[in-house]
């Protein structure tokens, strides 16, 4: 009953701000639940980062996504039913990435979609919520032709800091769809421009200001592990596939 008084009062919100504002645009994603957050100003997506809310339930992720008070928001935020809420306009900035960088870009903010994963970061993410994220990532890449190495996550273009999606994310899933960069054939040698560690992270986009935070982010995205510790030689080698793959022309979404 609490949950279902807190989506009324949600919903009355989002109708107040419509009727306030001259209306909010209509959601290219016709099963989405607006809820309007006031956290934004105006950007052009290039990139798509994924997040988790690092919450217990989807009520309260709400609420801290929609106060002013807080300055954090997300363009759009998927329950673990699987229920698909839009805070903000696709056209506008949402503030979800904070400081960040990916690829010489230090504003990722301004360049990207940012979606929230009702996950508390412990937890496998459901099979409702993943068929949602797809269908939500296969109109965002047709809409804006955002090329199939800018599906990240908050922990990849913000290592060190932030660590999310969890290592229990299916990225290699994702990338089989379409979404996000994946090694498809190893190399067996080591190219010289690519045999440092550091080289290879650069070369795929990760901030490498501080290496060793860098490959923890690459590991848990594309090993599914949380260590620490030097670069062994299959981590090379898979380090050095994915900054070959990042170089490949990119195929049209």
């Amino acid at each position: 009953m609490i949950s279902r008084l807190l989506h009324c009062v949600f919903l009355g919100f989002a109708c107040a701000l419509l009727a306030g504002c001259g209306g909010f645009p209509v959601s290219p994603e016709g099963n989405a639940i607006l809820v309007p957050s006031p956290n934004h100003n105006a950007r052009r997506p290039n990139f798509v980062i994924i997040h988790d809310t690092g919450s217990g339930d989807v009520e309260r992720a709400l609420r801290t996504l929609t106060d002013p008070a807080r300055e954090v928001s997300s363009h759009y935020l998927i329950g673990r039913d699987g229920t698909l809420y839009q805070l903000v306009d696709e056209n506008r900035r949402a503030w979800h990435a904070g400081a960040s960088y990916w690829g010489g870009n230090s504003d990722i903010n301004s360049a990207s979609i940012g979606i929230e994963l009702d996950n508390t970061g412990a937890e496998p993410y459901s099979e409702a919520q993943i068929l949602t994220l797809l269908d939500l990532l296969w109109g965002l890449k047709t809409r804006y032709r955002i090329p199939s190495s800018n599906f990240l996550g908050h922990g990849d273009v913000a290592p060190g800091r932030k660590v999310d999606p969890s290592r229990y994310f299916p990225w290699q899933r994702l990338a089989t769809e379409g979404f996000g960069l994946w090694c498809r054939q190893q190399a067996t040698t080591l190219l010289p421009d690519l045999s440092g560690p550091v080289l290879a992270l650069q070369a795929i986009g990760y901030d490498v200001a501080n290496p060793e935070a860098a490959l923890a982010a690459f590991r848990r995205h594309f090993l599914g592990i949380d260590t620490r510790g030097e670069a062994n030689d299959v981590e090379r080698q898979l380090l050095q596939c994915l900054a070959l793959e990042k170089r490949r022309k990119p195929s049209p979404p």
